[in-house]
């Protein structure tokens, strides 16, 4: 069967959760469904064995990562956040630190306000990341009603607020939760109080090694990528992606001596 583009060959299909811990382990962070416009391998391919030509089949396979997306990030074994273009995206517990590292959100739960007096967040992410702070993992509707943003023009300044901390890495997702009759609800949680270890190894680590070593990783399973296309995914400027490439590469020769 031919690996689709952005997808990698892996030796086995994806069948129970410590293989889906497995995988995220093996590729450091990936995201849940294949994104045209960001190239990075998904959980989906592996599982389903569908490509994003396919279509698309709300099957058994569905449901298995429908339910894992929950289930590793409430297990605390993997990151599940809206990160890479607000795309659900897994980051395994190697590989977090240096997210928070190169994002400079090394945080305590406290640090909302000192965010938004720097002008890092708005006031909508401020009032969430407070109620979070003060309460603990919430879910969907239970924290809008707590930040006051219960209406329908809530909800879209409640999402908008949401993707800009998950974007940040400071908020993401912990299981789910039972709220109405309806669909379960996701369940928010800081991520510096979900992966305390994790988060204090990222103060140890400067941003540029932190872009080091994810660039390093990244060229592990697409060797050929340049670096406009690093640059477009992290998010980097020239000069960083430059440096990030010229370390990870020099990592790579001294690897095969």
């Amino acid at each position: 069967m031919r690996t689709p583009p952005n997808e990698i060959y892996w030796f086995k299909r994806v069948a129970t959760l410590a293989d889906a811990r497995n995988y995220i382990d093996a590729l450091g962070f990936c995201v849940l469904f294949p994104v045209n416009n960001v190239a990075l391998p998904s959980l989906y391919w592996p599982v389903t064995r569908r490509g994003p030509d396919d279509d698309f089949v709300f099957d058994k396979y569905f449901e298995k990562i429908w339910r894992w997306k929950d289930e590793l990030p409430r297990r605390r074994v993997a990151v599940y956040t809206k990160y890479f273009r607000t795309r659900g995206t897994f980051i395994s517990l190697e590989y977090l630190p240096c997210f928070l590292a190169m994002r400079e959100t090394v945080v305590a739960p406290g640090d909302h306000r000192r965010f938004y007096a720097d002008g890092r967040i708005g006031d909508d992410a401020r009032v969430i990341w407070e109620a979070l702070a003060e309460h603990g993992p919430l879910a969907t509707l239970e924290l809008r009603y707590l930040c006051h943003m219960e209406t329908k023009a809530g909800n879209v300044r409640f999402k908008r607020a949401m993707f800009e901390l998950q974007g940040l890495l400071v908020a993401g997702h912990s299981g789910k939760e039972q709220e109405t009759g309806a669909w379960e609800s996701n369940r928010f949680e800081l991520i510096c109080r979900a992966f305390p270890q994790q988060s204090a190894a990222a103060r140890t680590i400067e941003p540029a090694v932190a872009r080091a070593k994810l660039a390093a990783k990244y060229l592990e399973w697409q060797p050929a990528a340049h670096q406009v296309q690093l640059a477009r995914l992290f998010g980097w400027s020239k000069d960083e992606t430059a440096a990030a490439l010229a370390a990870a590469q020099d990592r790579g020769h001294q690897r095969k001596r």
